[in-house]
């Protein structure tokens, strides 16, 4: 049996501030995708919603609340949740879902209305929480970290202001050519730099901000899309939602410390390289046959490290990359061609799923004035809190 499975339809509904429900932006993008596949929602055998937990009731069942409002008939429903990741889960449990015959058509949302600012945990006591013991101990929101590991890249690597000023540079000017971005205006370095501190050493313009927003696909088996007239469709070759591995030496958001002494020597393979990793073991492929990749910039610094987590370069080299133009639109490997978070900003359940979105139009060729010339493969990498990996890798 193929692992692939088939990508029929791609949907969202534009990033932004909206102030509208999650449910209206998901049925949107379901329906979008609906569209783009050429199928109709009776055919949808099941739906994988990816959970919003700050969307009211409605937010923790969101395969069912998404079935609902397009209109209950019969499919079966799954809600997963997994921070950032929860959109890659969707996607792997509708993977598993055709892969075991269970379903020949699985539509996978995700949709979410983020409130205003900085993510904060949801209120009461949770002691056993790492990401409510954080605020309370620390004090510590996600920039607070986003500028430690910057500051660990500038002490080890010798990265400037200036090398992540040019990520968002970079960015922007792919998120400019994108109609569902929520920030679609260039930048450059000088207004990175003129933007107020946030959390040292990263500026305003060098962090996401929150947004709404949906994403959703149609997926399907191989066999299903031949049926169905799609002889070549975009294939989901891989998914990785891998856990970390002791010893974790460099502390991760959320955690106030790591889980090993000093004297435990590091490991071979951190977190994020393993997610990666994982996905590549699956495909049967590597960095070097990657025609693009879609990484989680939740800050400039942070997409460096992506670089060097999915293979793109060693170590300490990401900022060359960009330094060259590699990961720019028209450079050998595009990273965030869609403008990443950068120019969307987080709308959590739906954003993994978004990435996925980009890599399909990407490998269709359907990208506009964005398009990677001649894309044959790509890679999405994600992290949600807890540990949970975010990878999927997509070939034509």
């Amino acid at each position: 049996m193929t692992g692939d499975i088939a990508v029929l339809g791609a949907g969202m509904h534009p990033w932004g501030k909206w102030g509208k429900s999650f449910v209206e932006y998901g049925t949107v993008a379901a329906r979008a995708a609906l569209a783009d596949a050429g199928i109709g929602w009776r055919d949808v055998q099941s739906v994988v919603g990816a959970d919003t937990v700050r969307g009211g009731y409605p937010g923790y069942v969101a395969g069912a609340t998404f079935a609902r409002a397009l209109g209950w008939q019969g499919a079966r429903v799954t809600s997963v949740y997994a921070a950032c990741a929860s959109g890659a889960q969707a996607v792997g449990a509708a993977r598993a879902q055709i892969l075991a015959g269970l379903a020949d058509v699985v539509l996978v949302v995700g949709a979410d209305s983020a409130p205003k600012g900085f993510f904060a945990p949801a209120g009461g006591d949770r002691p056993d929480d790492p990401d409510w013991l954080r605020f309370r101990v620390l004090g510590a929101t996600n920039p607070a970290y986003f500028a430690l590991y910057a500051r660990r890249r500038m002490a080890l690597h010798g990265d400037t202001q200036d090398d992540f000023a040019q990520v968002k540079v970079k960015n922007a000017a792919a998120g400019a050519l994108n109609p569902y971005a929520r920030y679609r205006k260039a930048v450059t370095a000088g207004d990175v730099a003129a933007s107020a501190v946030v959390a040292d050493p990263l500026r305003l313009l060098d962090i996401c901000a929150t947004s709404d927003g949906a994403a959703a696909l149609v997926l399907s088996s191989m066999e299903y899309a031949r049926r169905h007239g799609a002889a070549d469709p975009v294939r989901i070759r891989a998914v990785s939602t891998v856990t970390p591995a002791f010893p974790r030496t460099v502390l991760d958001l959320p955690d106030i410390a790591t889980d090993s002494a000093a004297a435990v020597e590091p490991p071979a393979l951190g977190f994020r390289a393993s997610i990666a990793r994982a996905a590549y073991e699956e495909a049967g492929l590597g960095p070097m046959d990657l025609s693009l990749a879609e990484v989680y910039d939740l800050s400039t610094a942070l997409e460096l490290e992506w670089y060097e987590d999915i293979g793109l370069c060693a170590a300490g080299e990401g900022a060359k990359l960009v330094r060259e133009g590699v990961t720019a639109l028209g450079g050998r490997v595009p990273v965030n061609a869609s403008g990443g978070l950068a120019s969307f900003g987080e709308a959590v359940p739906a954003q993994a799923i978004a990435q996925v979105c980009e890599l399909t139009w990407q490998l269709r060729g359907v990208a506009g004035a964005r398009q990677v010339t001649g894309a044959r493969a790509g890679i999405t990498a994600n992290q949600g809190l807890f540990g949970h990996g975010s990878a999927i890798v997509a070939v034509r």
